[in-house]
């Protein structure tokens, strides 16, 4: 079941769900909107020939209340907002329809398990020909939250559990490398 803007509020009076900062105009009929961090990162193409699922990749990062995303550029950003999901609730991250429509994809593997608590790292790609400018603290992705049928056994402990800021792939964490 997808929560409602009045569950939504309810959650968040009641501390079931925590978003931080959050401002009214966030919360729409459905979702929560998101908004972009200050906080980026960028494969640091100079030093990698290619890039593996087992090794850890660098990144240059950067900061700045504006970014530009070139044409066919790939980049992580961060949410401005720390959140925590309890075990009974999970979220995807969409992007808004109006910057879709610009031509910039923006993703965060699209999910978010029960009990994480962080910052969500965003992936953008600008798939127009044209450069694309964002200022931190614009409303940039949405979260969607659906209620689970009953809590998760093993609410998320993971590799990204309280991230903050901008976090690059762990992929070389993952227990197929051990």
């Amino acid at each position: 079941m997808i929560l409602s803007d009045k569950t939504i509020k309810k959650m968040l009076s009641n501390n079931e769900l925590v978003i931080e900062p959050l401002a009214d105009i966030q919360i729409q009929p459905a979702s929560v909107d998101m908004r972009l961090g200050e906080d980026f990162l960028k494969i640091d193409e100079n030093y990698l020939t290619s890039m593996s699922l087992t090794d850890e990749i660098k990144y240059q990062e950067f900061q700045g209340e504006e970014i530009v995303i070139p044409p066919h550029s790939f980049l992580l950003a961060t949410t401005k907002e720390y959140i925590k999901l309890p075990a009974n609730l999970t979220a995807f991250v969409e992007g808004r329809s109006s910057i879709g429509r610009m031509g910039l994809f923006i993703q965060n593997a699209g999910w978010v398990d029960p009990g994480f608590e962080g910052q969500i790292t965003l992936e953008l790609f600008n798939a127009n020909r044209l450069a694309i400018k964002l200022k931190a603290g614009r409303r940039i992705c949405q979260l969607v939250f659906a209620q689970m049928d009953q809590a998760a056994a093993a609410p998320y402990q993971g590799k990204y559990q309280y991230q903050e800021n901008t976090i690059g792939s762990k992929v070389y964490q993952d227990i197929e490398n051990k």
